[in-house]
Order: structure tokens, then sequence, then C-alpha cells
């Protein structure tokens, strides 16, 4: 389904006019759908589109490589979430990289200039890395509940890093896996409604719909399903943990952890419940109608499109927010460009009150 917001508005049509010739004959109304184009300006959308992923690659570009700057300086402490927020750094900067392909492709009208290789790398490389963004922000919110409960007393140091190495290289392979059913059947193809090409997945002939239902179900169920509840649960027990008559900054500990529940929540749920949304009407539970048809060309778009902010609000979540993580990036900066003035030694020294103090550590481990 990753391909369907990232293609022209008309690809979803032709999938339509395809399943009307291979459906069963009870969906063949669904052939109206051709005499919605008119409905909605596809030209104005798709340019509001292009300018909205620019925007995101731009915000989501500079704020990634801060972090990734940040966390691999040679004097930057090592906490235990370290490795996790590198990974996510990594994944959110390899989705944002791809937008200006995709930006490129809507200013021509939904067009695919650039070849069937740059459509199946580039749509893996989208994939791979968003899966991946949603793994590993679901696998952190486990680790910052288990940190305070099990694995300070039962597993050492080392021991828990190789853990975290070994639970990453997973994430990573699970999240190719997640990615290769809708890759594996893109193609360029000729546009049959304008003298040009579009990257648009091609299913077997005998069951396409069959394969649509199953590609966004899949997405539904590992971008969505099985993450969120394994993310609000954990952050649930971990704000739960926190007194509830503990001092300020303590409570400003809570309000952190909730608000990540609250943005994955944001980002993703009006995605996800516009494809389910879909997939009904493939399946036929749903009566489909014109009316049908055009919130869904809008919807699925914009919902998508904004999904990806959460590129740019992990940054400020799992960073900025943390007070260890604000110190090392004021620290960053004050070596890079103060690095004679002492200043630096003197917000050093005050480093270790500042982790004490910190509402999140829980005088256990650095928790995001």
């Amino acid at each position: 389904m990753m391909s369907v917001s990232t293609s022209d508005l008309s690809e979803l049509v032709e999938l339509w006019e395809e399943l009307n010739l291979t459906a069963a004959p009870s969906n063949l109304s669904r052939v109206e759908t051709l005499m919605c184009s008119g409905a909605i300006s596809h030209a104005t959308l798709l340019h509001f589109l292009s300018i909205f992923y620019i925007f995101i690659f731009l915000v989501g570009l500079a704020s990634n490589v801060l972090v990734f700057w940040v966390n691999l300086r040679p004097d930057r402490n090592r906490y235990e979430s370290h490795l996790y927020v590198v990974n996510l750094a990594v994944a959110d900067l390899c989705v944002v990289l791809t937008l200006p392909v995709w930006a490129m492709s809507l200013l021509q009208g939904g067009l695919w200039p650039f070849g069937e290789a740059v459509c199946k790398v580039t749509h893996l490389v989208f994939g791979v890395n968003l899966f991946g963004s949603i793994f590993f922000l679901t696998c952190m919110s486990v680790d910052s509940y288990l940190s305070i409960t099990l694995l300070p007393g039962t597993l050492s140091s080392s021991r828990r890093k190789m853990l975290r190495q070994l639970i990453c290289a997973l994430l990573w392979l699970l999240a190719l896996v997640a990615s290769i059913p809708d890759t594996y059947f893109l193609q360029a193809v000729r546009s049959p409604y304008s003298d040009g090409t579009v990257c648009r997945p091609v299913y077997p002939s005998e069951n396409p719909r069959d394969w649509i239902v199953g590609v966004q179900l899949s997405f539904f169920v590992l971008g969505f399903a099985v993450p969120f509840p394994i993310i609000a649960i954990f952050y649930l027990l971990l704000a739960a943990s926190i007194p509830p008559n503990s001092d300020q900054k303590y409570k400003f500990g809570r309000r952190i952890v909730l608000s990540h529940v609250l943005v994955f929540l944001v980002c993703w749920l009006p995605f996800h419940a516009v494809l389910l949304l879909d997939t009904l009407t493939l399946l036929n539970v749903l009566p489909f109608t014109c009316q049908l048809e055009s919130f869904l060309d809008v919807a699925l778009h914009l919902t998508q499109c904004f999904s990806l902010v959460h590129c740019c609000v992990n940054p400020i979540l799992y960073n900025f927010l943390h007070r260890n993580y604000s110190y090392d990036l004021m620290k960053a900066f004050i070596f890079q460009y103060s690095a004679r003035t002492g200043l630096a030694r003197l917000i050093d020294s005050s480093q270790t009150s500042e982790t004490e103090n910190s509402a999140i550590m829980l005088d256990h481990s650095d928790l995001i």
C-alpha cells in the first residue's frame, strides 16, 4: 500500500478498472469510479503533496542529521538506549531522503521518469526504513519499561549491550521481510492516461484484489495493529511506575512518556483508519460509491503524507526533550564553537546532578 501513496492518483483508478475486469459481476458497478475523476483537482492535490513532502524532507533531514551527529561524537555519554536512538535516527533519515524522489514524481503528474530499477530500490529503501522506524519505536517502549524492572538485576551491562545489538539486527531483518511483498510486484509501466510511465505494483491477473488486500492488511497489522498496543501498554506501565505524588520533574517525565503514545497515535491512526476502510471496500464489506472513491483518493494520500511527520517528531521526543540528550546537544555545540572558553568544562561538571535529577532515569537507566 505504500506504493499507492507515492504514485499518481490516477493509478488508483487504474487498479479499480483492473478489478472491474477481473472481479465478480456484483462488482461491475464500480465502473462508476471512472466518472469521479472530475470531482477533485488532482493536479492541485499533487502539488500540495509535493510541497508537504519537501517540507518534511527539510525538517526531517536537519533534525535527524543533528541527532546522528550528536550521538556519534566521541565525547558523547553512552546511555543504554543509545543504540536504539541511533538506529531510529538512521531509519527516519533514510525515509526522508526518499521524499524528493516522490516530490519530483508528483510534480510531473505522478509519472515516473526514473526507470524500473530506481522504482524498486526507492520503494524498498522507503519501506524497510519506514517499518524499521515503527519497529524501533515499539522496541524502545518495551526496553524502557524492562530497564527498570528486569534487566538491571538479571543481565550484566555487556550482556544487555549484546542483547540490544541482536534485537536491532533482527528488527532490520523483519523490516526487510515486511517490505519485500510490496516491492516485488513493482514495475515501471506505461500509463494508459498520459504519455509516460508510472511506478506501481502489477499483481497476478487472476487474483489482483486478493494481493492488494493482503498487502494492505499486512501493512495495517505490522504498522499499527501490533505496534500501537505494545507501545501504549509499556509506556503506560512506565508512566504508572512514576509516583503520583512525585515532584515537578517526575511529573514532567510522566508527560513525556504519555506524549510518546499520543504522537504515535496522532501520526498513524488517520492513515490506518483510511487504509482499513479501503480494504473493506475491496472485500465488498462496504458498498462502493463514487463519493467513497473520491474520499479514498484524497484521504489515502493526505493521511500517509501526514504520517511521515513522525520522522520529524521522533528526534524531538526521543532526544531534545530528555535532559541527557539536551545536555549532549548543548555540549557538542560548546565544544565545537567554544572549546577555549572553559564553559564546556563548567557544564560538564554539572552533569552529575542533572542526571540524578532526571525524571525519567528512575535511578536505574536512561529511559526513552
